[in-house]
């Protein structure tokens, strides 16, 4: 997606940010200095700054100025928050708070989807499977069906709070997609546990869709962990995801 200079400004000044060239509890130049460096008028540059405190990075008072807040006041719901930190570089300490969250709302949320999920979400869920073992056959974007089953997940449960949560959560999970398929055979290993998620939710069977998808959520932290021991170059989650070859 081409961003207009609003954007960019947004995206320069956050990935500076995140990527600690403006510490925690500095001040940053003022708006003229900062439209002068970048090209773009003081408006544009107060417009962005207005942005970037609403997503928690910087706070603005008429005596203190404009600061730049430690990141346990990042909104790290916030997808550009989490593009800009995989620019940044992905954390040890990121991916163990994203994998905690994932094992702490997840099988809740697939408890519930196997009690209330109707046909339709069903339907939804299977859409996603068959993507994502087409992509492991024939090549293709694994990491958008896998995205949309476990988004599918969410939206089963028919709980408003984790419906809206399964938005925000968007970025996360593609974080800990993109990693996991990147280890060789990872996607396709993975199908069955994906497969024992859908049969068991079909089933009304809530105990056994916890236990599946807590599987499902250790395998790719195992994953992870292997990815970060090989040091291979993590993904960059501004980039379009890497297609499976056939």
């Amino acid at each position: 997606m081409i961003k207009n200079v609003h954007g960019n400004t947004v995206d320069h000044l956050g990935e500076a940010i995140v990527a600690g060239r403006y510490a925690a509890g500095a001040s940053i130049p003022p708006e003229p200095l900062l439209g002068e460096e970048l090209g773009v008028s003081r408006t544009v540059v107060r417009e962005a700054i207005k942005s970037l405190a609403a997503k928690g990075l910087l706070t603005t008072g008429p005596k203190v100025g404009t600061r730049v807040l430690a990141s346990d006041h990042w909104n790290w719901f916030d997808p550009d928050v989490v593009i800009w930190q995989s620019k940044a570089g992905l954390t040890r300490e990121f991916l163990r708070d994203l994998q905690d969250l994932r094992r702490v709302v997840e099988p809740a949320a697939v408890r519930m989807a196997a009690e209330r999920a109707t046909a339709v979400d069903i339907a939804e869920l299977e859409t996603a499977y068959e993507g994502m073992r087409r992509a492991v056959e024939e090549g293709g974007d694994y990491v958008a069906f896998d995205l949309r089953f476990h988004q599918g997940l969410l939206r089963a449960c028919h709980n408003r709070m984790i419906v809206q949560m399964s938005k925000a959560l968007s970025a996360l999970l593609r974080t800990s997609f993109e990693i996991s398929t990147s280890r060789k055979d990872g996607p396709r290993n993975s199908l069955p546990m994906h497969r024992a998620v859908v049969d068991a939710v079909a089933a009304r069977q809530p105990a056994k869709a916890e236990r599946a998808i807590l599987v499902l959520i250790d395998s790719a932290r195992e994953d992870i962990e292997a990815v970060l021991a090989s040091r291979r170059r993590l993904p960059k989650l501004d980039m379009p995801a890497r297609l499976l070859r056939a």
